[in-house]
């Protein structure tokens, strides 16, 4: 592996870090892309194995349930991440922005998760996956609020 191959991202984090409240917005959108991958990817494998042992089926009420569980958790990991961006013991803006973007990105994964469980009811993933995607709308525009939360009253 050639010398600094890997370090890209990591400089960009760091430029973007310092680089005033635009490279905040730009190192939380990174940050929270990245976290949702490294959360969400390992469910549609899982997923697919889950359903070629063939589960037995559940019912509608159940698929319901499931949906409204994971708009649930997604919506207390975005009062999370909103009140780490806020954390003035967090220390400089850049590590209470990254905390709150990566905790934001757990809240879409956790319904894409859910989803994947319940990939042998076309019901229970659709609401599941359709709360990911509204969660992940809500994620995303709220960064740049995170972003400026994170960079009040504190010194890089």
């Amino acid at each position: 592996m050639p010398e600094g191959a890997g370090t890209g991202l990591w400089a960009a984090f760091a430029r973007d870090l310092r680089a005033g409240p635009a490279g905040l917005d730009r190192a939380a959108r990174r940050a929270f892309h990245l976290a949702l991958l490294a959360l969400a990817a390992p469910g549609l494998p899982l997923g697919a194995l889950y359903l070629l042992s063939g589960p037995a089926p559940f019912p509608a009420a159940a698929a319901w349930g499931l949906g409204g569980l994971g708009l649930a958790f997604g919506l207390v990991a975005l009062r999370l991440a909103r009140r780490a961006a806020r954390d003035v013991q967090a220390g400089p803006p850049g590590r209470a922005l990254l905390a709150a973007a990566m905790q934001a990105a757990s809240a879409p994964a956790v319904a894409f998760l859910l989803g994947c469980a319940a990939l042998n009811q076309p019901l229970a993933w659709g609401l599941c996956w359709g709360a990911s995607a509204a969660l992940y709308g809500l994620a995303r525009a709220q960064l740049p609020a995170y972003a400026r939360a994170a960079g009040r009253d504190r010194t890089p």
